[in-house]
């Protein structure tokens, strides 16, 4: 079986690709991400949009033509801006209620400035509790200078994770910076997981060989407070990092190659119900 990518992004809306993504000349559609993927031994990503698409319907439609383009390896997520207001969430979740293939619910504190907490999100995770959806949190450091980091702590996800014992949540990013508090959120609540995705800067970046040692012996400590990796999940952040970089991040940690495997896939599989291999 291939690995799960459970944090890429591919929309027309993604900020200034020739800056931001991993190289210049990316080939950015969904034939050059299902190459990368195929070159990395990857069978399935979740295609997260991003917090810049103009509404959830034309987000949505975008996300169902990457599904269909790619048979189905690009799985669906949906967003919704909840400092708009009651009015917006309300039309997302009927929105969201009509598309039969979600594999989960992306959320955007720190761009979006709000916590996760804030009991305006309570439909939306009703709603996640009633389709068995996991929802996303960004986490930590942001692309956008104006984001306001405060509102992304892994510490602000603990009282939603209590409160919501039956909705799963990720903590996208590892909490990066703060991967020592995001490990204690996770080991702390069953339905707590961490990505590994966006720990690296852009490949340009002075030092960036030692920042992936970095990041490896940070992931490392981080899985030693958990005391497992059942709950820790793949993710690149494509196109900031590189698929085979940020698999062999994965591949060179000291774990055993059964808990390597368990992070690269099979724990996302259970958590996204996704089936051993495309057809």
């Amino acid at each position: 079986m291939g690995g799960v990518d459970t944090h890429l992004h591919l929309s027309r809306w993604w900020p200034d690709l020739p800056h931001t993504g991993y190289r210049p000349d990316l080939d950015y559609t969904v034939s050059g991400l299902l190459a990368e993927m195929d070159a990395a031994g990857i069978d399935w990503g979740l295609a997260i949009p991003v917090y810049e698409a103009p509404s959830p319907p034309e987000a949505l439609a975008e996300s169902r033509a990457q599904f269909a383009a790619s048979r189905g390896r690009l799985r669906t997520i949906v967003s919704v801006d909840p400092t708009r207001g009651a009015a917006a969430i309300e039309a997302a979740l009927r929105l969201w209620a009509e598309e039969p293939e979600l594999a989960g619910i992306k959320l955007f504190p720190g761009y979006q400035a709000f916590y996760p907490h804030d009991p305006a999100l309570a439909p939306l995770y009703e709603f996640a509790h009633r389709r068995a959806l996991p929802v996303l949190i960004h986490q930590g450091d942001t692309l956008d200078r104006n984001g306001r980091i405060k509102f992304a702590r892994p510490i602000e996800v603990d009282e939603v994770a209590v409160r919501y014992r039956d909705v799963r949540f990720v903590l996208c990013h590892f909490g990066n910076p703060w991967m020592d508090e995001a490990a204690e959120v996770v080991y702390k609540n069953e339905n707590v997981y961490a990505d590994t995705s966006g720990l690296l800067a852009h490949p340009s970046a002075p030092l960036f060989p030692r920042m992936i040692d970095q990041a490896r012996d940070r992931l490392e400590q981080a899985i030693l407070a958990l005391g497992g990796v059942d709950r820790v999940l793949y993710g690149s952040d494509w196109p900031l990092e590189e698929l085979r970089v940020a698999v062999a991040l994965v591949e060179r940690l000291d774990l055993p190659p059964e808990d390597r495997t368990k992070i690269l896939g099979e724990n996302a599989r259970r958590l996204f119900q996704l089936p051993s291999a495309p057809r």
